[in-house]
Formats: C-alpha cells, structure tokens, sequence
C-alpha cells in the first residue's frame, strides 16, 4: 500500500530554504559596531532561529541605542538588499519544495521574519510554493513557542498531527515538535542531535516525497491536548 502524503509540510525559511544565517550575522555585527560593540561569533550563534524582537533586545544590551522595531526594521532592510544581490538557497530545499507541490502537498512557510522578508525570499522561488504564510510579526510568540506552527495549520484547516515541519534550528524544532507536527530536523549552523526532532536529515538534497511520507508514517502519533493553551500536540 502506497504511503500516505502528508496533510500539509510546514517550511521553516532562515537556514532551511536559504541560508541568511551569515547576512543577519554580518548585519548585526555591523550595527553594534556603529555604537562602538564588539558582536562575537559566539554572540550571533545565540540568536540563531530566535525571534527578532528578542534579537533586537540583545542587541540593545549590547549597546545598540536604537528601539526594537528600529533595529528589527534595519537589520530586515539590509538583509533584503543582500538577498536581492544573491539568494543562498539551501542544498535541495527549492526541489523538493517543487516536487511537494506536483503532488498537490499543501505548504506553509513558518518563519519568524518579518512578513516583507518572507514575501520577498518567496518572490525569488520561480513557482506557487506556499498556501499561507505564518511569519513572526503575525504571531504573539515566537518559536520556540508552537504557536506559529499550530497557526501554519489552522489556516491550512489540517490537523497538525498530520502535518511534518522542517527545521534547522533548536528554538525551531522546539516550536515545531511542540505543536504536535513531525519534525524533521536538517542541522545547519548548530547540531540538533539533543533537539526534539522526530528524524534528523544531514540534507534536503536528494530527498523526495516519499522519504517525507515515510517520516510522517514512522513518526506520528495520537494527540494530546495541550494544559495551557488547549491545543493538540505531541
């Protein structure tokens, strides 16, 4: 018997699609540079997959004299611009993306971004990829909180049970894992071998929908509801 597709495949953008990892870093270590900061490596990496207004308050304790949405504004305007010089796709993310969609899979992006980022990467990807768009200025909380994956699927009207997510960031396999989807966890700055991913996949690249179907069917399991917020989880 064939496997069963997925409802919907819930998409993390920043690391998973493409890889603005290295332009947010550059982007922040510049602006605390311009208040007279040092901004290490290290410093970034803790941001990595978090959403921005807490990213904007880093900053802030790292000197930046600007208020939060003008450090958000900023570094997405300069991030955007770097994309339109380049977009730094991820290995077979754009493809499989592609092969979802002749199945007719339902796809979401679930990225905390600002919504113009989310809508300017998505305008870069030559077909129809996502049915809704979930970004973190439509949301209250940010990932690690489920809150952005349990939308994805509201708006989707499919249950998240049978959804998969993709992910390459702790706070995002967090988020995704706790909103009852399976997750798939492709590490790309940061390991995720202690992450609550259901499967970790080194890459994208060479992956299919089958190999998608099979990480719902071996991965699944009945929902719970969640003690606060009532909603169905894993």
């Amino acid at each position: 018997m064939k496997t069963r597709l997925p409802a919907a495949v819930l998409w993390d953008m920043d690391g998973t699609i493409v890889d603005t990892e290295p332009y947010w870093m550059d982007s922040e270590t510049a602006l605390v540079a311009r208040f007279g900061g040092t901004w290490t490596h290290e410093d970034a990496l803790t941001l990595v997959g978090s959403g921005l207004e807490r990213s904007a308050q880093i900053l802030q304790r790292h000197g930046v004299d600007m208020t939060a949405d003008a450090i958000v504004d900023h570094l997405t305007a300069e991030v955007m611009t770097r994309i339109s010089i380049s977009v730094p796709w991820r290995p077979g993310a754009r493809e499989l993306l592609s092969a979802l969609r002749e199945h007719d899979v339902p796809c979401a992006l679930v990225t905390m971004s600002l919504g113009v980022m989310a809508e300017h990467v998505r305008s870069f990807i030559p077909f129809d990829a996502f049915d809704v768009v979930v970004s973190g200025d439509s949301v209250e909380n940010s990932k690690p909180h489920p809150e952005a994956y349990l939308e994805a699927a509201r708006l989707l009207g499919v249950p998240i049970e049978d959804c998969v997510a993709i992910e390459d960031s702790v706070p995002g396999v967090a988020s995704a894992a706790a909103s009852g989807a399976v997750t798939i966890g492709v590490p790309h700055i940061l390991p995720l071998d202690d992450s609550a991913a259901s499967v970790l996949w080194a890459t994208l690249e060479g992956r299919t929908v089958d190999d998608v179907a099979v990480a719902l069917a071996e991965h699944r399991r009945s929902p719970i509801i969640h003690p606060t917020t009532g909603s169905r989880h894993q």
